[in-house]
């Protein structure tokens, strides 16, 4: 098998992601919301307090999955690259990109930067069809597509 053409695509509908993220955040407050509701006894203060907390700290961790900003992704035949979009766009980084849900019409990839430090961690990316569908093709023959050998210069030394 052959290794994918180059290509680069803009990614910037989140659309489904941000759908899911607020249906998990509409289910955990209904959850804890039910639960203070229909408890027995009178809650007491501490988990009333409790509960309040947990309920904000799902409305915070939707907020911050729904938050997901535009990227360019760009595969030069060897890695991908992953940077900014906008006008003044980040030095695009190097790395390795794997699928971990493919349903078809959307996609969640893991991009792992190839020199990874504080500032370059996994970025999970939720990549939806709509919005990019002239490209759709060949982004999912290019994540699914063998990566070519590494290659070593034959004359240096180990």
């Amino acid at each position: 098998m052959r290794a994918s053409p180059e290509f680069q695509v803009s990614l910037h509908r989140f659309g489904v992601w941000r759908s899911a993220a607020l249906l998990l955040a509409v289910f955990g407050v209904s959850s804890l919301l039910a639960w203070w509701l229909t408890h027995e006894r009178p809650v007491g203060v501490v988990a009333t307090t409790a509960t309040t907390a947990a309920g904000l700290t799902v409305v915070w961790l939707a907020a911050a999955l729904a938050k997901v900003p535009a990227l360019i992704l760009r595969w030069d035949g060897q890695l991908w690259h992953i940077g900014r979009a906008g006008s003044v766009p980040d030095e695009p980084v190097p790395g390795d990109l794997v699928v971990t849900v493919d349903l078809g019409q959307w996609m969640l990839l893991r991009f792992e930067p190839a020199v990874p430090d504080r500032r370059r961690r996994v970025i999970w990316l939720p990549v939806q069809r709509r919005g990019i569908e002239p490209h759709w093709h060949a982004l999912r023959c290019a994540v699914y597509s063998p990566r070519p050998p590494v290659t070593t210069d034959a004359g240096a030394e180990p």
